[in-house]
């Protein structure tokens, strides 16, 4: 692991970007009816909302000065009223609103989870993990103030403070002109406050996707972290990680407090010219009490909205900064988008060759260099050769995981990248070095790749694959929770299922990644068995460490550095006492070191071995 969470430098972007509108635009269009009838109930709510400021003056002016007491139960009537209305139509806004914020969430969360699901493989190589559980969980949590009532409210508040207006215009125009010069002062300082944080709201949504990101990996990795003690040093990554997300944090706080704080003067400042111009209307006989009274609760009907709109500007902002993230997922093409011109097929013989596959992960680095090879159908190829010399990499091309920059890979003789996807991996089985299981139980996990396969035909492939003796020993049989990768089941208790669950799934094409690394002999010889049912009649890859593993295949391949530098039987290999025959020396002798007792000189004679007369075929054993 780095010593320190990346931190990437920020790129010059629009405050707003295009791609961000558009979307906030068919969030509103997809939810219009609800947002019309929300922004509906909000204006009912917002005008019953005005009768109690409107009756402030007639109770100062006309029911207290004049003592019109048969005034008193109407005006109360009507206050009663206005206010029933206006907490009637606020609970059914939250109804109406936050139901369709929700409904919003989880239908983008399952969006972009689908589609981050559908993407190239080599998208999830370069992107972390808590990355993309940032983009589904949380940056879809900021559309409910598109969508819910930040919206609504918004509207709301432009037409309160609108009306209000109107009211302070008619009660004394010259005290509202300049109360207005203020609130547009208010409103520039705050348009420049949001410029200043919709970065830091963006930011701070990449900030906390590498920190998630880190912490994932930090616990996926627990037992190496303690196993080298560096839980400290994990402590220190995780630390500078937080550390920055509370610089962030710290600086968006301070901006809303900014805002906060230019609200608070801006009342302030009204307050005090109400004071100094409203005292002198009343002295001068121009107001009546009731209108100072009535003037000063319409100021608060103005600025309330005011302030309001402030608040949801920020939230509103903080949800277009998370629909940038997301439209950069959504905006990334799909293995789904590029199948929709390919050709669909339907069943495979699993004939397979590349012609002159060139494949590097860095520009100017090869990992392939013109590879050239051919499967028949039904055959078996295994691939030899030292570490970083191209196996995986080979087989990754073969589950079209990757393209090749040049050459082709051809399936029944059409070229991969004209098939689609969906059609060529539905019939691929695949048994990997470290094979992934899921919290789930072992039955669930042997049967993934057929949702709808009986027990019965999971105890078969089971019995085939030798672990149905281990798994008839849990307490709960095939119901026993693997649990988080299949933690609770050994290395070698892990491989079985993968291979049962492989042997389930009926491939045509069948990838073998050192399928019995985590076998102990015992287990490896029990094991070939269920590996041999699992080969027949299928085009399988395998790649391998331990040769005496694939004596039988009907070709071996020997990479170095990215190309091909023998190719044969096993016996023709050793034969021709070459790269082969060096690899198959050095690990028959370490075998035969760890069997005798360690540190005797122990030299084995080599194997001798007949050379295959002219024309005598290396027929496929099996094993």
């Amino acid at each position: 692991m780095a010593d320190d969470i990346p931190q990437k430098t920020p790129s010059k972007k629009p405050l707003v970007t295009a791609g961000a509108w558009a979307e906030a635009r068919s969030l509103v269009h997809q939810h219009r009816h609800r947002l019309l009838l929300g922004m509906s109930l909000m204006l009912v709510s917002r005008l019953a909302g005005l009768v109690l400021p409107g009756l402030s003056g007639y109770v100062v002016d006309d029911v207290i000065a004049e003592g019109r007491s048969d005034m008193l139960v109407p005006l109360a009537l009507a206050a009663a009223g206005a206010t029933l209305v206006q907490a009637s139509t606020g609970f059914a806004l939250s109804q109406v609103l936050g139901v369709a914020a929700q409904r919003a969430i989880t239908e983008m969360r399952k969006r972009v989870q689908r589609h981050i699901t559908r993407l190239p493989v080599s998208y999830f190589d370069s992107t972390q993990t808590g990355v993309l559980i940032s983009r589904v969980m949380s940056d879809a949590e900021g559309i409910r103030n598109l969508v819910g009532t930040g919206l609504a409210q918004l509207t709301g508040g432009v037409v309160t403070a609108t009306l209000g207006l109107g009211v302070l215009f008619y009660l004394n125009w010259r005290l509202t002109t300049l109360t207005l010069l203020i609130l547009v002062l208010f409103g520039f300082v705050m348009a420049k406050g949001f410029s200043k944080l919709r970065p830091l709201f963006r930011e701070r949504g990449k900030i906390n996707a590498e920190v998630t990101g880190r912490l994932a990996e930090t616990l996926g990795g627990v037992r190496i972290i303690k196993a080298y003690s560096v839980e400290k040093r994990e402590q220190l990554v995780f630390a500078k990680g937080a550390h920055r997300l509370l610089r962030n944090v710290a600086k968006s706080v301070t901006g809303v407090s900014a805002t906060t704080s230019a609200a608070s003067l801006v009342i302030g400042l009204i307050s005090a010219l109400m004071i100094v111009m409203g005292g002198r209307a009343i002295i001068d006989g121009f107001w009546t009490v009731g209108d100072m009274l009535q003037y000063l609760v319409f100021t608060g009907v103005v600025v309330a909205p005011v302030v309001q709109i402030a608040s949801i500007g920020t939230q509103i902002t903080e949800a277009f900064a998370g629909l940038d993230r997301i439209r950069e997922i959504l905006g990334t093409a799909t293995e789904i988008d590029e199948d929709e011109s390919r050709q669909s097929i339907d069943t495979l013989r699993g004939d397979i060759e590349l012609e002159g596959v060139t494949f590097s992960y860095t520009e100017g680095v090869p990992v392939l260099s013109d590879v050239s090879l051919t499967a028949p159908a039904g055959t078996t190829t295994a691939l030899v050769g030292s570490s970083g010399s191209g196996k995986s990499t080979l087989v990754s091309l073969v589950m079209a995981f990757n393209r090749p920059q040049t050459g082709r890979v051809l399936v029944d003789g059409m070229d991969l990248a004209d098939v689609r996807l969906a059609d060529y991996r539905s019939q691929l089985g695949v048994v990997l070095q470290e094979n992934f299981l899921f919290d789930g139980s072992v039955a669930q996990n042997i049967g993934f790749a057929r949702r709808h396969a009986t027990r019965a035909e999971i105890e078969e492939v089971s019995r085939l694959a030798h672990c149905d003796e281990f798994i008839r020993g849990f307490p709960e049989g095939y119901d026993t929770i693997v649990g988080e990768r299949g933690i609770k089941l050994s290395g070698g208790q892990r491989q079985r299922v993968a291979i049962a669950r492989a042997i389930l799934a009926d491939p045509r094409i069948l990838i073998l990644d050192e399928a019995t690394s985590s076998l102990d002999s015992e287990s490896e010889a029990m094991i070939q068995a269920g590996l041999r049912a699992l080969r027949q009649g299928r085009t399988t890859f395998v790649i391998a460490h331990r040769l005496s593993t694939i004596q039988s295949a009907d070709q071996i391949l020997v990479l170095e550095q990215g190309r091909i530098v023998e190719r044969g039987t096993h016996r023709e290999l050793l034969a021709a006492g070459g790269r082969y025959r060096e690899l198959y020396d050095t690990q028959y002798r370490f075998e035969q070191d760890q069997f005798i007792n360690p540190g005797e000189d122990f030299t084995p004679e080599p194997e001798k071995v007949e050379v295959p007369k002219a024309g005598a075929g290396g027929g496929s054993t099996r094993l």
